[in-house]
């Protein structure tokens, strides 16, 4: 059984045993059940499941930072009368290679205010997106592509050793 379902399966033991099912309290069981599985991984099989949490964590973190600081650059420009928009479509090369990661890409593109995907090339190896804040078209590109992609693509890739 993989370390992520014994995980799900000690969340649910801790929500039945405490007699509370509520989102708040399956998290905290989530978390146990992560401590629990973490303090003795030396009994299991190796594993990247930790490696993956630890990633997956990190990328929540950076990207609601990133949702925060777009949405204030997108309110500033709607609030201000001067406007700095520089709108234009980039043709953005993928490094994301399965349906899933360019969806999840595309999705978390459209999430982010001022930005929004279009469209993905027949070959999937190109998404065009629309962007708000283009005035460098070469800049945004390479943002998108070292730290959006490039860290949502960690998550599932095995990192190199």
């Amino acid at each position: 059984m993989s370390l992520f379902l014994t995980n799900i399966l000690l969340a649910l033991l801790w929500v039945s045993l405490s007699g509370n099912f509520s989102p708040a309290n399956l998290l905290f069981g989530y978390l146990i059940g992560y401590l629990a599985l973490f303090l003795s991984r030396r009994a299991f099989a190796p594993s990247n499941y930790f490696g993956v949490v630890e990633r997956l964590v990190r990328f929540v973190f950076f990207f609601v930072w990133e949702l925060i600081l777009a949405n204030l650059r997108v309110a500033y420009e709607v609030l201000t009368p001067r406007h700095n928009m520089h709108p234009r479509v980039i043709a953005l090369p993928l490094q994301a290679r399965t349906d899933f990661e360019i969806s999840a890409l595309a999705i978390l593109i459209s999430l982010t205010p001022g930005t929004l995907s279009l469209d993905v090339s027949a070959d999937k190896k190109v998404l065009y997106i629309h962007a708000m804040f283009a005035e460098d078209e070469e800049a945004v590109r390479k943002d998108i592509q070292n730290n959006l992609e490039a860290r949502l693509l960690a998550i599932w890739r095995q990192p190199p050793s």
